[in-house]
């Protein structure tokens, strides 16, 4: 949440000249309703649901890339859509990172909270071991920029391509002293 996935998904997919897809997006596109809506009308089980399907069919096409919402990795048959037919990158960025970035967006329902903060910190604390377990790199997206993430991510995509499946990780402060 709050990582960047859309705005590195549209560089990496201009950079690897691939199409770039949002589940979200074709959620709303799909429904004709945004997702703020659909949480509302159906809650958070519908909206699941509908990102779970939504999954499964984008994962079916060779040669895209595709940003998921933050929560898409709570359901298992997604966790294993994803891994088995892609190459995951989990985009990381602190607890404190993530409120910067969206603390007033109101496109976020599960923020609409009045401790926001500790919303975010119970949403890590479930969602990042599973994002490990699901990746085949992890990148670190604090104090960067998209276009630095971007282009780190393109070279290790061509390096995990090229020579092995082992998961990576990499991140600003391990290279001065893994999408």
């Amino acid at each position: 949440m709050g990582v960047g996935k859309s705005t590195i998904g549209r560089l990496l997919a201009a950079q690897l000249h691939m199409p770039f897809f949002d589940s979200d997006r074709e959620i709303e596109f799909a429904t004709g309703a945004d997702i703020p809506w659909i949480f509302d009308v159906e809650g958070e089980p519908g909206f699941r649901l509908r990102e779970a399907r939504m999954i499964d069919t984008l994962t079916q096409r060779q040669g895209i890339i595709l940003a998921t919402g933050g929560g898409a990795i709570l359901d298992p048959q997604s966790r294993q859509h994803l891994h088995d037919r892609g190459t995951v990158v989990y985009l990381r960025a602190s607890v404190a990172q993530q409120l910067e970035r969206t603390g007033k967006d109101k496109n976020r329902p599960l923020l609409q909270t009045a401790n926001p903060l500790a919303k975010i910190k119970e949403l890590f604390k479930i969602r990042e071991p599973l994002y490990r377990e699901t990746a085949h790199l992890i990148i670190d997206t604090s104090r960067r920029s998209p276009r630095s993430v971007s282009s780190d991510i393109t070279r290790q995509l061509h390096n995990l391509w090229n020579h092995s499946a082992a998961p990576q990780e990499n991140s600003p402060a391990a290279e001065s002293d893994k999408l």
